[in-house]
């Protein structure tokens, strides 16, 4: 981990603070409570706990594994509708097949981001190819949940393959950490995820005992999920580790440091770094739909058994 990297950062365009930002101070960290996901694959609940007053306009995000499955092993989800968000599929190390009722889909893997709006309704699977079935394998990666505005939650759904080696790559000024801007502005440099809500996420490793100061708009909130390695965040170091949630407060930098001493199977500090507008709509959310009334949860859950949010294929490839 992870698959998309460079052998010398300081090629890389650099994203400095300025010297006068206002440090965020970190206001809680969080362990992720574990369980299983679809058809029995293991997560991490990054967001458990958080209010959400903090994560808005994000609802969840799992981390899938890190999980090396015997041949057989590998599992994915059933046939499930969703209505009113995006769902973010990010592939770090294995392979994984989507397919809607909408016509979007395809494999993603190493690096690689399926970026899906729900809007209106549809259908998706999410599956491991018959291949990684068959052998087993390494498998890792992270599904986050983007919440859409009231404006936007009927929009015909569209689905985004995004390859790994599309991401905006950038470093700091001393080149000790890898960022990769997977969606959204950042410094003026701009990721390939196209959003209905305004965000930013970057996935960055973290080189041993570097520290990294990065510019953050004021207008996001801001959080950093760790999923490898250990370290601090803020300027008061408060430590963090794998399966940690850091929440921030305003300002317009935050701050990450490596351990010297990290895993020999995750070298560096790996956190993804997520900010966003938050909406400040109210929302009713249930299972597999996010709308803004009661009202809309019903009659969503009444067009899926009406059959008015897609239906599956006949076939699917696998």
């Amino acid at each position: 981990m992870p698959a998309v990297t460079v052998e010398n950062p300081l090629t890389l365009p650099r994203v400095v603070a300025d010297a006068d930002a206002v440090q965020r101070p970190v206001l809680a960290v969080t362990t992720a409570p574990s369980g299983f996901e679809g058809e029995g694959f293991p997560v991490r609940r990054a967001f458990a706990g958080i209010n959400y007053k903090y994560l808005d306009p994000f609802i969840m995000m799992d981390q899938m594994g890190e999980v090396e499955y015997a041949a057989g092993e590998p599992k994915g989800t059933p046939w499930h509708p969703h209505r009113g968000f995006e769902t973010v599929t990010y592939i770090i190390d294995g392979t994984f097949i989507h397919q809607d009722s909408n016509g979007g889909g395809g494999t993603i893997t190493n690096g690689d981001t399926q970026w899906m709006t729900a809007g209106s309704g549809l259908l998706h699977i999410e599956t491991p190819p018959e291949s990684l079935v068959m052998s087993g394998g390494l498998f890792h990666g992270l599904q986050l949940w983007v919440n859409l505005p009231a404006k936007d939650k009927m929009k015909d759904p569209r689905y985004q393959d995004i390859r790994g080696g599309q991401v905006k790559l950038l470093t700091t000024g001393d080149g000790g950490a890898l960022l990769r801007v997977i969606a959204g502005d950042f410094d003026g440099h701009e990721g390939p995820g196209i959003t209905h809500t305004p965000i930013t996420m970057i996935h960055a490793s973290v080189r041993p005992g570097a520290e990294v100061t990065l510019p953050w708009r004021e207008e996001y909130n801001g959080l950093a999920y760790v999923l490898a390695g250990r370290g601090t965040v803020g300027t008061d170091r408060r430590p963090v580790r794998t399966g940690q949630t850091a929440v921030f407060g305003a300002g317009s930098a935050l701050t990450l440091r490596a351990d010297e001493s990290q895993d020999a199977h995750a070298p560096d500090l790996e956190v993804v770094l997520l900010g966003g507008k938050p909406l400040r709509e109210p929302m009713a959310h249930y299972g597999p739909f996010v709308m803004n009334t009661r009202a809309e949860l019903q009659q969503a859950f009444e067009d899926f058994q009406a059959g008015r949010l897609g239906t599956v294929p006949a076939v699917h490839g696998m």
